[in-house]
């Protein structure tokens, strides 16, 4: 069940309007790496969180809180649609799509949300529940959730340079506070889930018999050149404790295929070249 408060998070107050930023800042709203879907992956991960409620209760609160920043640039977005260059209304006016396009406006704000943020991002692709990740698996969706507000902290802190607006400006700083501490708490829910689970490879339920052993830490180089192999991750140990080996030339273990000739009724094309 949830509750909506009127108040928002912060402060979502431009000094002055600006329609292109407005388009700018769609893409940290409904981009693959925007505030909907970390909202729709945390919420979806902590519905599904089964017998683990402390990991629960931390995944809800970071979606709620997902959900109000939505409605922060929501409205920002629309107070930067606020008092538009008045040419550029009457060009609206005459011809919205026209008006819009050479504006440098998101035509959608003009002619579809009337003034108001879309569920798309900077270049109108609709928003998709295939960006968010809720696998079931808490570790596995620890990193998944790390690697998104990785992303997400990246282009709040390209379109914090790409404004002058003080007021916008501040509201970004504000997100790029939260991203830094959504990051450092997946990664000690991360690091805890490791030490309890004792092991570092998700899922850590897979049995050893299952795997192919001989090929579990083998780094192959498939580029020109041998600079992979300067890497910790080519020689040493492996974070799960093994050794890391490096293989220069791999080899191919599967032998040349060959199938059979399709069936006539496929229609494919016969052996040709015997």
């Amino acid at each position: 069940m949830f509750f909506h408060k009127k108040e928002l998070q912060f402060h979502a107050k431009p000094e002055k309007s600006d329609p292109v930023f407005a388009k700018q800042l769609q893409e940290i709203i409904g981009g693959q790496f925007g505030e909907m879907s970390v909202a729709m992956q945390y919420l979806f991960q902590g519905f599904n969180t089964r017998g683990n409620e402390k990991y629960k209760d931390l995944i809800m609160d970071t979606g709620t809180e997902e959900l109000g920043h939505v409605e922060m640039i929501a409205t920002m977005v629309a107070r930067l649609l606020d008092g538009a260059p008045i040419n550029e209304q009457e060009k609206a006016a005459k011809d919205p799509v026209i008006g819009a396009i050479m504006g440098g406006m998101n035509p959608h704000h003009a002619i579809v949300s009337g003034l108001g943020a879309t569920p798309e991002n900077s270049a109108g692709v609709p928003w998709s529940a295939g960006y968010i990740i809720a696998s079931g698996n808490l570790m596995a969706d620890m990193r998944a959730n790390l690697n998104a507000e990785s992303q997400g902290r990246l282009q709040v802190a390209r379109l914090y340079e790409l404004t002058e607006d003080r007021g916008v400006k501040d509201m970004l700083s504000f997100l790029l506070a939260r991203d830094t501490m959504h990051q450092n708490q997946w990664m000690a829910a991360l690091q805890e889930l490791e030490e309890k689970e004792g092991g570092k490879i998700a899922p850590t339920t897979v049995p050893d018999e299952w795997e192919a052993m001989d090929f579990s830490h083998k780094l192959y180089n498939f580029s020109e050149g041998e600079d992979s192999a300067r890497g910790a991750w080519a020689t040493g140990n492996a974070p799960d404790g093994h050794e890391f080996q490096y293989e220069s030339s791999p080899v191919g273990y599967g032998g040349k295929p060959e199938l059979k000739p399709a069936p006539p009724y496929v229609h494919s094309t016969p052996p040709l070249d015997k």
